[in-house]
């Protein structure tokens, strides 16, 4: 599951730091994160795909929102049983009161 999120998180906050960064022309200095090659990316893009590069972030997110939710409906087909199990066993709630409930934890006051 580790690897999961790294590989799919990983790229997404890479994406939008870099978007958030050079859209808002806060560069320390990188060239890659000025407006400049921010807008110069996408009109690559655009000419590339032949589409108005205004219209390419919505796209973006958009991919990103549609391919967030297979993933995760792919997971959790795969963990199905165990995510059924959880929710017939009723220790949704007990389970992390019980964990916290150890003699270990309670206090010694009289």
């Amino acid at each position: 599951m580790k690897w999961l999120l790294v590989f799919w998180a990983g790229p997404i906050i890479i994406l939008g730091t870099w978007y958030g960064l050079s859209y808002n022309d806060m560069s320390f200095g990188i060239f890659m994160l000025t407006r400049q090659a921010h807008d110069l990316v996408f009109q690559v893009y655009g000419n590339l795909l032949g589409i108005e590069p205004e219209t390419i972030p919505p796209l973006v997110a958009r991919a990103i929102v549609v391919d967030s939710a297979v993933l995760f409906a792919l997971v959790g087909f795969r963990r199905r049983a165990r995510i059924l199990a959880w929710w017939r066993g009723g220790d949704r709630q007990e389970g992390e009161a019980a964990s916290l409930a150890s003699p270990d934890n309670l206090s010694r006051a009289p």
